[in-house]
């Protein structure tokens, strides 16, 4: 075992498990021991083994800043496993998963938003001055506000709590999804906008009416199908007396990703269509690229078919009515995909199974 004595600050915590990781340490083999002072000399590395100032650079480590925001937060928490529970993750980070931080269940990953919210809500600062603290997004801390029974109606009321990132602030709500639990096909938007922010619904808004008047068109109504946002919550500039959308960062849509798990858990649905390019790259990855792949069916392990096309509220800001229209046809060709696939489920429990996605 290799005893690590550091300052209890994320700096030095940061400076030691870098060193550890370029020697290729191990959590297991590491014991950390907070001090008043560190002494670098107590990590007991090789000195030869250590890069010299005009030599070759260290290998660069990178992790995704969500995490970087959350060892920020847990290093202010006064539990002496922290900085065993913080190397753990950055080492599974590194070496097995980089998404790590999204699977809300898993023990370290659980354990780090605990401390991390913990820390954040008795640490003095901006709250002490009667202004809430600013919170990172961060999908961990969201997670800790998922309950246990994964239904709909105990999801809607969890989430109507949420303050798992700081959108909630300016937001009037929490805009949860809508539509049936037994809902075949479930269609995934980007966030609610000014309208569905004040009705608590979403699409409801001008984009809603589009996706409405659209489906109808195919021969889907939208009592039949489960509609949602990746992100839960408006988020908006002041522009004079309006409120104008911005789009949510990276960070908001991974602190929101657990709700959007869920609504999957529960409504199981066989067809996933997401509306927009924040709401594909939620599920996909940040590499998907919405007009290379609109229309095209992905097996994914979300739902055995997916596909992606354009947000209706893309259609209203184009300003050419040509071009307006021409887009509205694209939009309808994508979601008769859509219609043809649900029909062909329909029929296919008389007729035998479906056959897969075309790509993976």
């Amino acid at each position: 075992m290799r005893e690590v004595e550091i300052a209890p600050t994320f700096e030095d915590w940061r400076q030691a498990a870098r060193e550890l990781l370029l020697h290729d340490i191990p959590p297991d083999e590491v014991v950390w021991v907070d001090a008043s002072s560190h002494d670098p000399s107590r990590l007991d590395f090789d000195k030869t083994a250590r890069p010299s100032p005009g030599g070759p650079k260290s290998p660069l480590i990178s992790v995704p800043k969500s995490f970087v925001d959350l060892a920020r937060r847990v290093a202010e928490h006064h539990d002496p496993a922290r900085w065993s529970i913080l190397y753990r993750l950055l080492w599974r980070l590194v070496h097995e998963n980089r998404d790590l931080l999204r699977v809300a269940t898993d023990p370290d990953v659980a354990a780090a938003a605990r401390m991390g919210r913990s820390a954040t809500q008795g640490a003095e600062g901006p709250s002490a001055m009667g202004q809430p603290p600013q919170l990172e997004p961060d999908a961990a801390i969201a997670a800790a506000f998922l309950p246990t029974d994964l239904s709909l109606p105990a999801l809607r009321e969890a989430a109507a709590r949420c303050t798992g990132c700081a959108l909630y602030k300016t937001a009037t709500q929490t805009v949860f999804g809508m539509g049936p639990t037994e809902a075949r096909v479930m269609f995934i938007g980007e966030q609610p906008g000014d309208q569905e922010d004040l009705a608590g619904a979403p699409f409801v808004g001008p984009a809603g009416e589009v996706l409405t008047r659209a489906l109808a068109e195919v021969g889907i109504w939208r009592h039949e199908v489960y509609i949602t946002n990746a992100v839960k919550h408006f988020k908006w500039e002041p522009r004079g007396k309006r409120r104008i959308h911005m789009t949510p960062r990276l960070q908001e849509i991974q602190a929101c990703r657990p709700w959007l798990e869920a609504e999957i858990e529960t409504i199981k649905p066989s067809m996933i269509v997401c509306l927009g390019a924040t709401a594909a790259q939620s599920l996909m990855g940040p590499q998907f690229r919405v007009m290379r792949n609109r229309g095209r069916a992905f097996q994914t392990r979300w739902a055995p078919w997916l596909m992606a096309t354009i947000h209706p509220s893309a259609i209203l800001r184009i300003d050419d009515p040509a071009a307006q229209e021409q887009a509205y046809a694209d939009l309808v060709a994508d979601l008769r995909i859509v219609a043809v696939r649900l029909e062909e489920e329909r029929r296919s429990k008389t007729l035998g199974e479906l056959p897969p996605a075309a790509e993976k």
